[in-house]
């Protein structure tokens, strides 16, 4: 089964949680064992799965990658002023697995996935989220 996610995001770089709408899509698909594949569209968005119960964790991580990448001074710039948002993707990456059991997500107490954006604010940002079922499923 295959679904597609669509947000909208607020700010230039800002990390979104998605885990409800995840949630959503694997009680959809009815299926009790296999793995949840979540892939961001887009060259300057990532997929993370980070710390759940207090928000300074993902507003760390925006600043981490701010000091890590810094703006304004990357080859890529001169074509449209987005270089930092292209290498701060790429560190993170597009996509996460999930085990799925007993027809929930995999995740520890403490975790959520999350939507990270670093070159909005955008209208609408896709999230393609692929169930797979186990053998047995």
């Amino acid at each position: 089964m295959q679904k597609t996610i669509t947000i909208k995001t607020f700010q230039r770089e800002c990390i979104v949680d998605i885990t409800r709408e995840l949630i959503d899509v694997v009680e959809e698909s009815e299926i009790d064992h296999g793995l949840v594949n979540v892939y961001a569209h887009g060259a300057t968005a990532a997929i993370m799965i980070q710390e759940n119960w207090d928000e300074s964790v993902q507003k760390d991580m925006v600043r981490l990658m701010r000091r890590l990448v810094p703006r304004g001074i990357w080859l890529h710039d001169s074509h449209d002023g987005n270089g930092d948002a292209h290498l701060k993707a790429g560190i993170i990456g597009p996509s996460e697995t999930i085990p799925i059991q007993n027809g929930r997500l995999g995740l520890s107490t403490w975790q959520n996935v999350f939507f990270c954006e670093f070159d909005g604010p955008r209208e609408a940002r896709h999230i393609l989220v692929t169930v797979i079922p186990s053998a047995k499923d």
